[in-house]
């Protein structure tokens, strides 16, 4: 089977863990927590450092607020707001384990569970 070669998109997602990736100083951020559960959170913002306090005091009832800690594993920023929510959005699809192999730049394995999601595109979630 051939390697699978990410997009430089997919190559700009992942160099180091825990990860933020900086192209431009006004940007948008799509992120991952992992909860004291081992859950783990995806959220976009326009303030990442504020984001991520936030959901360290509980400022907000929701999903963190009730499993903390909440620790910071990755996130990528974006040109635009829409950039971050589809790729929000893309990840919040994403099985645990496909979210785990893209924090590692394992890409041959996001390929290999790709192919293995439902014949609906749709893949399993646990996190």
């Amino acid at each position: 089977m051939p390697g699978f070669n990410p997009t430089p998109a997919q190559a700009e997602l992942v160099e180091a863990r825990p990860q933020r990736q900086t192209s431009h100083p006004m940007a948008f951020h799509t992120y991952i927590l992992r909860c004291r559960d081992g859950t783990y959170y995806v959220g976009r913002t326009d303030d990442l450092e504020r984001r991520i306090a936030e959901h360290q005091s509980a400022a907000f009832q929701g999903y963190t607020s009730r499993r903390l800690p909440a620790v910071f594993l990755w996130a990528q920023d974006f040109q635009t707001r829409d950039e971050a929510f589809a790729a929000e959005r893309k990840l919040k699809g994403w099985s645990r384990a496909k979210k785990e192999a893209m924090m590692a730049g394992d890409w041959i394995l996001v390929s290999e569970l790709a192919r293995s999601a439902s014949p609906q595109g749709a893949s399993t979630s646990s996190a």
